[in-house]
């Protein structure tokens, strides 16, 4: 019997070849599923939220705690000053916790394990802090490449150091999910691969498929909340010295 390749799930099908010249803007898996996860977050949150009362139902409840809770994860780690980052962090944390769990669903992929669409959401995240940064400071803001008190004399070391430690941040957020995102991924897959190649007695292998989905919806979760605050935690960089 042949067994199936467990990193078929993350190979990039294209389903429509699109080049305009040197570029190639293709439709596949990959853009396929983050346009229908962007389409299904946005109808959710309008679904939720199209009929406000003062007493809330369930649905306003969810939005509304969903809200509540991105908005002081931001008062916790920048102040109340970074709430006008808010709209930024929520479509973040939706768009990074829907692309983890969409790939738990069968034949669906999940975007997060690219470190191509990773890494892209991670330097969109460094971007905003650098123009943040200028925004509120203007060019002052590059002092944070040579921290107060450091003497002139070591900015020749100093600087190449603290540029390279702040362009590694969106390759550190990249890596740690990714990673969990992937080898999550190949262990559900080689698990659920047991329950049928051992027919009947493939019992045991379903039960432990079903609580290794329940962990990886656990750590799909827990990865949405620590790349989101963690970018949180960069941004704040931004905002420093300002009253809150």
């Amino acid at each position: 019997m042949k067994m199936h390749n467990p990193l078929e799930q993350f190979n990039i099908d294209v389903y429509v070849p699109i080049k305009i010249g040197p570029v190639d803007i293709s439709l596949t898996n990959a853009s396929v599923s983050m346009l229908l996860v962007s389409v299904f977050a946005i109808f959710l949150m309008w679904l939720l939220t199209r009929h406000m009362h003062l007493i809330p139902r369930l649905g306003q409840t969810v939005a509304e705690s969903l809200y509540m809770f991105i908005k002081g994860m931001i008062e916790d780690t920048i102040g109340k000053k970074g709430l006008s980052i808010l709209p930024f962090i929520f479509t973040l944390f939706i768009f990074i916790l829907f692309g983890n769990l969409l790939g738990l669903f069968p034949f669906a992929f999940t975007y997060t394990s690219h470190l191509s669409v990773v890494g892209t959401i991670a330097v969109i995240g460094l971007l905003v802090s650098i123009i943040l940064g200028v925004f509120h400071k203007g060019l002052s803001w590059f002092r944070v490449f040579l921290p107060k008190g450091v003497p002139w004399a070591l900015a020749p070391l100093m600087i190449p150091i603290e540029i390279i430690s702040f362009l590694s941040k969106p390759f550190s957020l990249t890596v740690r999910l990714v990673m969990n995102m992937t080898v999550g991924h190949i262990m559900l897959e080689v698990v659920a691969g047991f329950v049928f190649a051992l027919g009947l007695a493939g019992f045991v292998p379903l039960i432990f498929t079903g609580l290794l989905i329940l962990f990886e919806v656990f750590i799909g979760i827990l990865q949405a909340y620590i790349f989101t605050i963690l970018s949180c935690i960069y941004l704040s960089e931004a905002f420093e010295g300002e009253e809150n």
